[in-house]
């Protein structure tokens, strides 16, 4: 094909912006050209000079240009005749009309059916639920921590580390939970996470084939029923009582090896699975060869006696995976939590993790040790636990005393938020719109539970508040705005 004569070049559609990178801003309009064919195949490109007086930029500005597009394939230099563009196969090219998306595969499809709803962002309001007094966090011992650690690290801990987390801190969350939550586990059946969202999500990975039947709390941690589900299980809801889940109906589900449950405070009602159904589930555990995944989300905070022990306390087959995580004494955005494994799977599940980030970022384990080992986190624990109570009694102290279509607050001896139950939807609508608008964050309890419930319509309505994310004054103004909100 004969070359054409530079003089046919158009260069009048490049519009280049002095205020950004010129050469990238060139060398992207050149591109974009030799892609859709504006710029054919030989077609032989100005000399720098000649070019650069065309678009009024500098010679070397050009020159940039050129040379990426060089390094790219897309010119070619020829010896005393100048730059030309290259040859693409017509394959290279984008194709004219927009490209028909591939076929998902049938995990994308199972990612795509879920609709997750993502916790919202921004500093927290009332009444957030999931978020702690992280306003009381005590970053200035934090960043002394932080500081001592990066200002010498040890050359051992900044190459790659154990996927399955830090030695140390691994130590010291399992003396932890001996000391404090009488869970007994040795250091190697740990395994450090980002946050209990990534426990689970490992859980599903390992535990779960697809079509296998999982039996969650309905209603319950849709995130957790989520990462079940984009594994390929089918869900089996299991109601919840004033004892916590109804072991009598997860005995009813078939061919089910695998329950997942938050039994300390249940999520969101907020009851206790009481020791009977303790002992039921561990039984059924054994019965079935099945595992028991206990998320232990925020079991810190008991405002009547000391913390419960937790279900893998009382566990003596190996059959429960305890989840837990340092996002609800600290901040969310810490993303650090961890898992107490069976012995045999804890390797298995630290191999797993590797696939997905080889290890956890050292910084912020490192310090989470130091802040353990030097008695900063018990008294924060503490510390978190009388603020937390403090704000729920704000909350009980402030609430009105009727409100139509809704139940009384209910007794809270845990946690961080509560369930009040409303009389149908329609109202639950109302209510939390009303406190929308007046921006007061209030979870609907409709959206807890399995679409498979759908037909129990107004037996799922009510609120779920969290009472822990903002000072006693601020909880006070929001049901003060409340008031008037659904007084109107």
């Amino acid at each position: 094909m004969p070359a054409l004569p530079s003089l046919l070049f158009d260069c009048s559609g490049i519009q280049l912006d002095p205020a950004r990178g010129l050469a990238r801003q060139l060398y992207q309009a050149l591109r974009e050209r030799i892609l859709d064919g504006r710029l054919a195949g030989n077609t032989r490109l100005p000399a720098s000079r000649e070019l650069a007086d065309r678009l009024g930029v500098s010679r070397n500005t050009v020159g940039r240009a050129f040379d990426q597009l060089y390094a790219e394939g897309f010119v070619q230099a020829r010896v005393g005749d100048g730059t030309y563009v290259a040859e693409l196969a017509a394959s290279a090219r984008p194709p004219a009309l927009q490209p028909s998306s591939p076929a998902p595969s049938a995990a994308l499809q199972r990612v795509q059916a879920q609709q997750l709803r993502v916790p919202p962002s921004g500093a927290p309001r009332a009444f957030r639920v999931g978020v702690p007094a992280f306003d009381l966090f005590p970053f200035e011992t934090w960043a002394r921590l932080q500081a001592r650690f990066w200002r010498k690290p040890s050359p051992a801990r900044l190459g790659y580390g154990d996927p399955a987390g830090d030695g140390q801190l691994r130590e010291l969350v399992a003396a932890y939970l001996r000391n404090s939550r009488g869970l007994h586990c040795d250091p190697a059946q740990i395994v450090i996470t980002c946050g209990a969202q990534q426990a689970i999500s490992l859980c599903a990975q390992l535990l779960v084939d697809p079509g296998d039947r999982v039996a969650v709390e309905n209603p319950g941690y849709r995130a957790a029923g989520h990462a079940f589900a984009a594994a390929g299980a089918q869900l089996c809801g299991v109601p919840v009582d004033a004892d916590g889940l109804d072991t009598r109906v997860l005995e009813q589900v078939q061919d089910c090896r695998l329950v997942y449950l938050t039994p300390s405070h249940q999520y969101p009602t907020g009851v206790t699975l009481s020791l009977a159904r303790r002992l039921e589930l561990l039984e059924w555990a054994e019965r079935h060869d099945g595992w028991i995944i206990e998320d232990d989300y925020d079991g810190e905070y008991r405002y009547n006696g000391t913390p419960l022990a937790p279900l893998a306390a009382l566990d003596r087959q190996g059959r429960v995976l305890y989840v837990g995580t340092f996002c609800k004494i600290a901040f969310p955005a810490l993303r650090l939590g961890y898992l107490v494994l069976p012995a045999k799977l804890a390797p298995l599940f630290a191999q797993r993790r590797a696939l997905d980030m080889r290890n956890s970022e050292i910084g912020t384990q490192v310090v989470m040790a130091e802040f353990i080992a030097g008695g900063h986190f018990q008294r924060h624990i503490r510390r978190m636990r009388g603020a937390a109570r403090s704000r729920r009694d704000a909350l009980l102290h402030a609430w009105p005393a009727q409100i139509p279509g809704c139940a009384a607050l209910p007794a809270v001896d845990a946690g961080l938020h509560l369930c009040v139950r409303v009389d149908s939807l329609r109202r639950e609508t109302e209510l939390i719109a009303a406190a929308a608008a007046v921006g007061v964050e209030i979870n609907a309890l409709s959206g807890y539970w399995l679409d498979e419930t759908a037909g129990l319509a107004d037996q799922r309505a009510g609120l779920v508040l969290g009472f822990a994310a903002v000072p006693e004054a601020q909880i006070a103004e929001a049901v003060r705005l409340l008031r008037q909100a659904w007084a109107d």
